[in-house]
């Protein structure tokens, strides 16, 4: 009889347990498959770049146009210095999956010029920031420690602007002077030379258009470009006087996706007192980054 009732006993302890799981999933509780934490949390992963590759630099520059930015090489008579010449020397990396360059000094009679080209391919190492959100924000960095001026006008400009306010003045001075004078006055008055409403200035055109002729143009200042890459901004450094020749270097910068082109043009006249100019040295910096540019794009 004791063994009968303890049998009955364990099973009513399981039919007890088995009710209550029964009745615990029909209340509602989450099922055995679900998982709250992974519903509409997980971001979207973002997209990579779009180049996986860097150009050979120093194959990248194109002999013709080495010419033109270095001309000494066309007085090299010796055909070994001129094959390496244009050779150039590659930038010390670490790895040229991310940062590849090229360097070149040619010397001539008339300045020593140097050259230098930069392939910066940026990575996002932040799978919620892509490659080119990462290479935006370091081009925005590079660019505010070029500490580029604010635009202003040019020579030109500003002396259109003078002409216009001046002529503008005196065409207003000019009709009050008409309305305040009579009929009957008029004629006599206009034999006076003193008479003349307008002053000597104004009467002249090109004395309200004086301006410094030594300023220098907006479009020669160190300013944003339009046009090239997905971003782009041009600087100008001339060297302070000295007892050497002063020496220019003109960068030019741009981004395109995720890949970051710097070139970086210098020359030093060989006498003192020789400037050089600084049209002709933006003139094929520009030109170089556009072709640059277009290599990237095919």
């Amino acid at each position: 009889m004791q063994r009968k009732a303890y049998v009955s006993g364990v099973a009513a302890l399981l039919a007890a347990l088995l009710a209550g799981c029964t009745g615990s999933s029909d209340g509602g509780g989450p099922t055995d498959n679900s998982n709250p934490g992974d519903t509409g949390t997980a971001a979207a992963e973002a997209q990579p770049g779009r180049y996986r590759t860097l150009p050979e630099p120093c194959g990248a520059v194109s002999q013709e146009t080495l010419d033109s930015l270095l001309p000494g090489i066309r007085q090299l008579t010796d055909d070994e210095q001129r094959e390496n010449a244009y050779a150039g020397d590659p930038t010390q990396t670490f790895d040229t999956d991310r940062k590849v360059g090229c360097r070149w000094k040619v010397e001539s009679t008339e300045a020593t010029d140097h050259l230098l080209v930069d392939f910066e391919r940026v990575v996002s190492y932040d799978n919620a920031v892509s490659d080119d959100s990462e290479a935006e924000s370091l081009f925005a960095t590079k660019e505010e420690a070029a500490d580029l001026p604010e635009p202003t006008a040019s020579a030109t400009e500003s002396a259109s602007e003078s002409e216009s306010e001046s002529g503008s003045e005196a065409d207003a001075d000019a009709n009050a002077e008409a309305q305040s004078v009579s009929p009957s006055d008029s004629a006599p008055q206009s034999t006076s030379p003193s008479a003349s409403p307008t002053s000597p200035s104004s009467a002249d055109p090109s004395a309200g258009a004086s301006s410094s002729p030594s300023a220098t143009p907006s479009d020669l200042q160190p300013r944003l470009l339009d046009g090239l890459g997905d971003e782009a901004f041009l600087d100008d450094v001339l060297s302070s006087a000295g007892s050497t020749a002063r020496q220019r270097t003109v960068t030019v910068a741009f981004r395109t996706s995720n890949v970051i082109v710097t070139i970086q043009y210098e020359e030093q006249p060989a006498m003192v007192g020789i400037v050089p100019d600084s049209k002709e040295m933006q003139d094929r910096a520009q030109k170089l980054a556009s072709q640059l540019a277009d290599s990237l794009a095919d």
